[in-house]
């Protein structure tokens, strides 16, 4: 039979790598206090120091194949010639990606008109000057995201000049999270005075401007659609027996049609089939403002001695001006709004920037608020919750932890490996350029739950030990020995199954990526102040601590002090 290799005399592996951490182990603990004491100024100061420069956002940004891209054209312009700029707008992006490298497109130009399909809060523009591309790249396209983007801005600037442009999300999750906003970065004026909104959103957009992380910065709504002002003389109208609404019925009937104010179905008796009837003059014969101001009033009454029907330039002056060409209310508040995308900065640290902007551009006019809106409130309110939640559950580990040793002093050692995790995940996300978001923030939730779990096995054997006669630091010892394998074995196969989550390969994985990377940098620090740190710290907690007998029977004289030193 063959000899196992305690009776042969050889010690594998794993006997070695022990027999090494005993000794190893023996010379930290004789060395204790002042590791512990570097343990606990080093993780403070690199807490302090590392995380004001890990950067926050919502979701990790994926470089997705697919994105969508809006363009407004001069404020006014007819669909026709937004269309040859939606066009031009294709050949660029094709130009400038390939277009072999192009899956698929779709577009949409002007209004939709109430017919279409497509809900508008899925699909929405604000005038016949707008445009809305979706793209589709294929697997072999060489640019994407941020990079692909910030090379169209460049193309479109010098051959569209005149055109605006504005990236928005294509995926799912960030629609979701910007709650209603195009873009990540929404800057809304909000008050009951539209002029001064405008007036102070004139002063904030200065100071946005100055934010060098910001990208396709422009306001939510046309200001200054081109309009044809219509002056009703309501005297001259009585004198010729029209009213303001005979006016405005003829107006209408002129400039679109009947159908949006009096709507009208036919039923045909021979199908069942309804259609609607609506009265409208054909746009051919309504080219200028001597058109509309030689348009006859349509009255309900009859021409009194003859009189014919007035024309509008006989009760009405008309003229061309401008007006809002999109109402946007907040608490029925008007609202100017700006959208913006941000190029490389996390919008943790681009909602920084922002609020000091807006503080620069001075104090509101009364009644006047502005507010951040887009996926920056989500962001500050999640990553809030997050941080609270997580003291939360170290402040509720540690009680669990008292009320199950009977000992706040082994509690205490066992949460001592926590500030460790923190500072490997953030360590981690410095070398790998990552941000601290949900997944990060799960990552480290589950690095202290194993790192936690790990440290009552080694408290718990060494608590074991200690019991049984021998002193602190024999026991502090052997535990570390004793738990190497069990800690080794657990923290290994996590950060091994973490490996494929944290390299992101597959398209769309890095959203997932930082919870790997999370949770391979926490354990692995984690797992080195446990074998390291943490049979110093029982050593030097449990130093001079009696044992006692679990018993809590006042009469037993088990459960009195006795001192083992």
């Amino acid at each position: 039979m063959r000899k196992s290799q305690k009776e042969s005399g050889t010690r594998g592996p794993f006997e070695k790598l022990q027999s090494a951490y005993s000794s190893y182990l023996k010379v930290v603990i004789r060395w204790r206090w002042p590791l512990v004491g570097a343990y606990l100024v080093g993780t403070a100061l690199f807490l302090y120091l590392a995380f004001p420069r890990v950067g926050t956002e919502f979701f990790p940004k994926a470089q997705s194949r697919q994105f969508q891209l809006r363009l407004r054209a001069p404020i006014g312009t007819r669909v026709e010639r937004t269309e040859l700029i939606e066009l031009k707008a294709l050949d660029l992006l094709k130009q400038e990606i390939g277009p072999e490298n192009v899956d698929i497109t779709t577009a949409y130009i002007g209004v939709q008109p109430p017919t279409y399909p497509v809900n508008t809060s899925y699909l929405f523009t604000s005038g016949q000057h707008e445009a809305v591309l979706r793209v589709a790249l294929k697997p072999t396209a060489p640019y994407r995201g941020e990079k692909l983007q910030e090379r169209l801005r460049q193309r479109f600037r010098e051959a569209l000049p005149e055109t605006t442009i504005s990236f928005e999300a294509a995926d799912i999750i960030s629609q979701v999270m910007s709650f209603g906003s195009a873009t990540p970065i929404q800057v809304d004026v909000q008050g009951p005075n539209l002029a001064a909104n405008r007036s102070f959103a004139e002063r904030v957009r200065t100071e946005l401007l100055k934010v060098s992380s910001l990208r396709d910065l422009q306001y939510a709504q046309p200001l200054d659609y081109p309009t044809l002002q219509v002056n009703i003389d309501r005297n001259r109208a009585g004198q010729l027996g029209v009213s303001v609404a005979d006016v405005a019925r003829s107006l209408v009937t002129a400039t679109s049609s009947s159908r949006f104010i009096e709507p009208n179905f036919w039923r045909d008796p021979k199908s069942g089939n309804a259609f609607q009837i609506q009265l409208e003059i054909p746009q051919y014969q309504m080219t200028s403002i001597e058109d509309v101001q030689n348009l006859p009033v349509m009255s309900n009454g009859v021409p009194v001695d003859g009189i014919p029907r007035p024309l509008v330039s006989d009760l009405a002056q008309a003229q061309y001006g401008t007006t809002m060409g999109e109402v946007d209310r907040y608490n029925m508040q008007r609202v100017v709004g700006q959208t913006a995308n941000i190029f490389g900065k996390p919008l943790g640290q681009v909602a920084r920037e922002l609020r000091v902007a807006i503080r620069r551009a001075g104090e509101p006019p009364r009644g006047v608020s502005v507010y951040l809106r887009g996926q920056v409130p989500p962001l500050e309110e999640t990553l809030s919750g997050l941080s609270t939640g997580l003291l939360l559950s170290i402040a509720v580990i540690f009680l669990l932890l008292a009320a199950n040793f009977q000992s706040l002093r082994l509690a205490f050692a066992v949460v001592a490996a926590a500030p460790a995790v923190v500072c490997g995940v953030l360590l981690t996300l410095l070398m790998t350029n990552g941000t601290m978001n949900i997944q990060s923030f799960m990552g480290t939730i589950m690095a202290i739950g194993i790192s936690v779990a790990n440290a009552i096995l080694l408290v718990t054997f060494a608590e074991m030990s200690r019991s049984g006669g021998a002193d602190a630091l024999e026991a502090a010892l052997e535990g570390g020995r004793g738990r190497l394998r069990a800690i080794l074995m657990t923290a290994s196969a996590m950060i091994a199954g973490m490996i494929p989550v944290a390299l992101g390969f597959e398209e769309g994985s890095e959203q997932a990526a930082p919870l790997g990377r999370a949770v391979i940098g926490g354990l692995a620090v984690a797992t080195i102040a446990t074998l390291t740190v943490l049979p110093s710290v029982y050593a030097i907690l449990q130093g001079r601590r009696k044992v006692r007998s679990p018993s809590l029977d006042p009469d037993d004289p088990t459960s009195q002090y006795y001192d083992r030193s």
